[in-house]
């Protein structure tokens, strides 16, 4: 009985494995490819990576960084938004910089009205009192002259009659009434000149310094707002209300680095495709008037014709696709700008990966031979 059983648990285990046999060996049909893959449109040509980036004459996307460090209060544009040149993008907390624009504004204000005092001198008020101690003083003199004629005369004709202690006495009262007169006269003149030039030159270069730091912390103030520098879009915009930003951009949670608090471009009816020509596919490129290219839009199956705009003369370390500060190869690219029109039936964004096909000429290859 006990063989019988092994017996067919055996026959069982065999079926079971020819028929799981057959059943992994059937060949399984691939899927079919969600698009068709990237061909080459040319006979002769190149591939190489872009990136879409908004149409400029110069330069790439627009990245703007606040010039002076502030908390974020308003932000009244939307990404996607197209805004006209000088529309405020951004407000910073202004605070502490209006109340210094305020105190330098009082100030300068305080040395304008101190220099209009001085060049209205002599005030009509104190010149009548400077003219009425001239007139004390004269009326002192008077009296004091009269005593001592008085005392002189009395004694010429009698020296007993005045003692000579008293007849000095009144000469010595006559010089100073006299010197008194000469020092209030000579006050009154000065008030009746007004100030001194020299003063009012002193007082004007005050109120010129404070005006212009006046002027200087109201252009600061102006700063705390971000104005489109241009008439574009809104592509990005890095950082939120009660975020606190700096000129070195927006902290970025994800990416652990500095990013630029806003990017704009351009809203015209082009974008722009930038493309990283490999250095050693730069003796490859034909002319510009003979420039075609294609761009292939990844995971579509849409191709669009490129129009050449032009070549930055400068080719750098290949770090721009990948972010990268530092490469364990140095390869290097030369930029490669064109344009198209944007596509009606499908979506296009600034900062998108495309595959660009260049058409390559035919050179004609010379042989150089060196002299023994």
């Amino acid at each position: 009985m006990r063989n019988k059983v092994i017996f067919i648990a055996a026959i069982i285990g065999l079926l079971t494995g020819m028929v799981s046999a057959y059943i992994f060996g059937i060949e399984k049909k691939p899927p079919p490819p969600a698009f068709n893959p990237a061909s080459n449109p040319y006979a002769k040509g190149f591939y190489t990576n872009g990136i879409i980036e908004s149409c400029q004459n110069s330069g790439e996307n627009i990245n703007i960084y606040p010039e002076v460090p502030g908390t974020i209060t308003q932000i009244p544009v939307a990404e996607g938004e197209s805004v006209e040149k000088g529309t405020p993008l951004l407000v910073m907390d202004d605070s502490v910089q209006r109340a210094t624009v305020e105190q330098l504004k009082s100030q300068a204000e305080a040395a304008l009205a101190l220099l209009e005092e001085l060049k209205a001198q002599p005030r009509k008020e104190n010149l009548e009192i400077a003219d009425a101690q001239v007139q004390l003083a004269g009326a002192s003199l008077k009296s004091a002259q009269d005593q001592l004629d008085k005392q002189r005369k009395s004694y010429e004709i009698d020296p007993r009659s005045v003692s000579k202690d008293v007849l000095d006495g009144a000469e010595n009262a006559a010089k100073v009434a006299r010197a008194n007169f000469e020092v209030i006269r000579k006050q009154y003149e000065l008030t009746k000149v007004g100030a001194w030039i020299y003063d009012i030159r002193n007082q004007k270069k005050q109120y010129n310094a404070l005006l212009k730091a006046s002027m200087a912390s109201n252009s600061l103030l102006a700063k705390y707002t971000i104005r489109a520098p241009i008439d574009g879009a809104i592509l990005s915009i890095n950082a939120a209300i009660g975020s606190y930003i700096s000129p070195q951009g927006a902290y970025g949670t994800y990416t652990g680095d500095f990013n630029p608090v806003l990017v704009m471009g351009s809203s015209q009816t082009h974008i722009g495709v930038r493309c990283y020509i490999d250095e050693i596919l730069i003796s490859r490129l034909p002319q510009a008037s003979q420039m075609h290219a294609q761009m292939l839009i990844r995971g579509t199956n849409v191709s669009i014709p490129l129009e050449y705009v032009r070549v930055q003369p400068y080719v750098s370390p290949k770090i721009e696709l990948s972010s990268q500060k530092t490469e364990r190869v140095d390869v290097r690219v030369l930029p490669v700008i064109f344009k198209f029109e944007k596509p009606k039936n499908i979506d296009v964004y600034p900062g998108q990966l495309v595959d660009v096909y260049i058409q390559e000429v035919e050179k004609e290859t010379k042989s150089t031979v060196t002299p023994q």
